[in-house]
Protein backbone atom coordinates (compact mmCIF):
# COMPACT_ATOMS: atom_id res chain seq x y z
CA UNK A 1 0.00 0.00 0.00
CA UNK A 2 1.58 3.28 -0.59
CA UNK A 3 -0.26 6.49 0.52
CA UNK A 4 0.22 10.03 -1.36
CA UNK A 5 -0.13 13.14 0.59
CA UNK A 6 -1.06 16.38 -0.72
CA UNK A 7 -1.30 19.56 1.45
CA UNK A 8 -3.56 21.71 -0.68
CA UNK A 9 -3.23 25.08 0.05
CA UNK A 10 -6.54 27.17 -1.47
CA UNK A 11 -6.92 30.91 -2.06
CA UNK A 12 -8.24 33.07 -0.15
CA UNK A 13 -12.31 32.95 0.25
CA UNK A 14 -12.29 29.75 -1.67
CA UNK A 15 -12.99 27.07 0.99
CA UNK A 16 -16.33 26.72 0.63
CA UNK A 17 -16.26 26.17 -3.20
CA UNK A 18 -13.26 23.75 -2.63
CA UNK A 19 -15.06 21.76 -0.42
CA UNK A 20 -17.92 21.68 -2.85
CA UNK A 21 -16.07 21.07 -5.51
CA UNK A 22 -14.10 18.30 -3.54
CA UNK A 23 -17.34 16.24 -2.87
CA UNK A 24 -18.09 15.55 -6.65
CA UNK A 25 -14.52 15.14 -7.46
CA UNK A 26 -13.96 12.48 -5.14
CA UNK A 27 -16.27 9.99 -6.62
CA UNK A 28 -13.91 9.94 -9.40
CA UNK A 29 -10.14 9.35 -7.54
CA UNK A 30 -12.64 6.55 -5.81
CA UNK A 31 -13.85 4.59 -9.18
CA UNK A 32 -9.97 4.40 -9.72
CA UNK A 33 -8.49 0.78 -9.97
CA UNK A 34 -6.06 0.72 -7.33
CA UNK A 35 -7.77 2.89 -5.01
CA UNK A 36 -8.07 1.97 -1.54
CA UNK A 37 -9.42 5.17 0.05
CA UNK A 38 -9.09 8.96 0.91
CA UNK A 39 -9.55 11.63 3.52
CA UNK A 40 -9.40 15.19 3.28
CA UNK A 41 -8.96 17.27 6.67
CA UNK A 42 -8.52 20.77 7.06
CA UNK A 43 -6.09 22.69 9.29
CA UNK A 44 -6.86 23.64 12.50
CA UNK A 45 -3.92 26.42 12.37
CA UNK A 46 -4.71 27.45 8.81
CA UNK A 47 -8.22 27.95 7.20
CA UNK A 48 -6.96 27.88 3.88
CA UNK A 49 -4.89 24.95 4.13
CA UNK A 50 -6.02 20.63 3.52
CA UNK A 51 -4.49 17.42 3.50
CA UNK A 52 -5.41 14.64 1.26
CA UNK A 53 -4.57 11.50 2.21
CA UNK A 54 -5.18 8.71 -0.70
CA UNK A 55 -4.12 4.98 -0.36
CA UNK A 56 -3.39 3.64 -3.31
CA UNK A 57 -2.64 -0.38 -3.61
CA UNK A 58 0.39 0.87 -5.77
CA UNK A 59 2.86 4.07 -6.75
CA UNK A 60 1.54 3.00 -10.12
CA UNK A 61 -2.30 3.50 -9.86
CA UNK A 62 -1.54 7.23 -9.02
CA UNK A 63 0.93 8.26 -11.21
CA UNK A 64 0.35 6.79 -14.56
CA UNK A 65 -3.83 5.23 -14.36
CA UNK A 66 -4.99 7.82 -12.35
CA UNK A 67 -2.74 10.92 -13.75
CA UNK A 68 -2.77 9.82 -17.22
CA UNK A 69 -6.83 8.92 -17.41
CA UNK A 70 -9.48 10.53 -18.91
CA UNK A 71 -11.03 10.85 -15.74
CA UNK A 72 -8.26 13.03 -14.13
CA UNK A 73 -9.14 15.82 -16.16
CA UNK A 74 -12.58 16.01 -15.02
CA UNK A 75 -10.52 16.27 -11.63
CA UNK A 76 -8.04 18.90 -12.71
CA UNK A 77 -10.90 20.85 -13.68
CA UNK A 78 -12.80 20.73 -10.80
CA UNK A 79 -10.14 21.31 -8.05
CA UNK A 80 -7.01 22.73 -9.85
CA UNK A 81 -8.09 26.43 -10.13
CA UNK A 82 -8.74 26.55 -6.06
CA UNK A 83 -4.89 25.87 -5.12
CA UNK A 84 -2.16 28.92 -4.90
CA UNK A 85 0.63 27.55 -4.88
CA UNK A 86 0.10 24.51 -6.67
CA UNK A 87 -0.11 21.03 -4.50
CA UNK A 88 3.14 19.29 -2.67
CA UNK A 89 2.41 15.46 -3.38
CA UNK A 90 4.23 12.95 -2.14
CA UNK A 91 4.02 9.02 -1.75
CA UNK A 92 5.12 6.74 1.23
CA UNK A 93 5.09 3.31 2.57
CA UNK A 94 4.77 1.76 6.24
CA UNK A 95 8.39 1.36 7.63
CA UNK A 96 9.13 -2.40 8.58
CA UNK A 97 10.89 -3.13 11.77
CA UNK A 98 14.38 -4.47 11.11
Amino acid sequence: MVLEIATLQIKPSQTIAFEQAFSQAQRIIASMPGYEGHELQHCVEDDHQYVLLVRWTALQDHTEGFRQSAQYQEWRALLHHFYDPFPTVLHYTVCEPK
